[in-house]
C-alpha cells in the first residue's frame, strides 16, 4: 500500500472542510447534536480559528497521492495538559474503507510521533470503538480506558503511550 501522511498547507484548507463535512456526517448517525447548515453542508465552525493554533495539526491520509481521507493531530503547545497526542479526528473515505488504510496512517503516525496519547470516541460510535480496539490488539499496544461526559456526550477515552 502506497499511503503516507502529508501535513496539510494554508492554501489547502477547504479541501480539509469539504472532508471534514462528510466526516461529520458519518457522524452524526450517533448524536443529535450535529445538523447540516442553511447551505446544506456540515460545518466544523472552530476550523478557522484553530487552523493556526500551534499543535493543531492536520495531515491528508494519501493513498498513490490521492486524498483519502485525514488525520486531526492535537499536540503540544495546543494541548497543556498531561498528553503529547491527542487523536481528534481520524477519517478515510467509503470506498477506502476496510483495506487497512486506516490501520496503516496510525503505524505511520506512531513511527514519526512517539509520545503519551489519548483518543475519544462517542459511546453510540460502535464503529470507532471497533476500529480502535482492533488497532489496539493489532499493534499490541496497552491502554487504559474511562467513560465521560464531553460536551453533554458519552464518550469513550483511551490512553496509552507510544515507545
Amino acid at each position: 500500500m502506497n499511503l503516507m501522511l502529508e501535513e496539510v498547507i494554508n492554501n489547502e484548507i477547504h479541501i480539509v472542510k469539504n472532508l471534514y463535512s462528510l466526516y461529520l456526517h458519518d457522524l452524526s448517525r450517533f448524536t443529535e447534536t450535529l445538523d447540516i447548515s442553511a447551505d446544506g453542508a456540515f460545518h466544523f465552525d472552530d476550523l478557522d480559528l484553530l487552523w493556526n493554533e500551534e499543535g493543531f495539526s492536520p495531515y491528508f491520509i494519501k493513498h498513490q497521492d490521492d486524498v483519502i481521507g485525514f488525520l486531526l493531530l492535537l499536540e503540544r503547545p495546543f494541548l497543556k495538559k498531561e498528553y503529547d497526542f491527542g487523536i481528534n479526528d481520524i477519517f478515510i473515505l467509503n470506498k477506502y474503507r476496510g483495506k487497512g488504510f486506516g490501520k496503516q496512517s496510525i503505524e505511520t503516525l506512531f513511527k514519526e510521533k512517539r509520545g503519551s496519547y489519548f483518543v475519544i470516541e462517542l459511546t453510540e460510535n460502535q464503529p470507532a470503538i471497533l476500529f480502535w480496539k482492533k488497532i489496539y490488539q493489532q499493534l499490541k499496544i496497552d491502554f487504559e480506558e474511562t467513560k465521560k461526559h464531553i460536551d453533554d456526550e458519552p464518550c469513550l477515552i483511551q490512553t496509552f503511550t507510544i515507545q
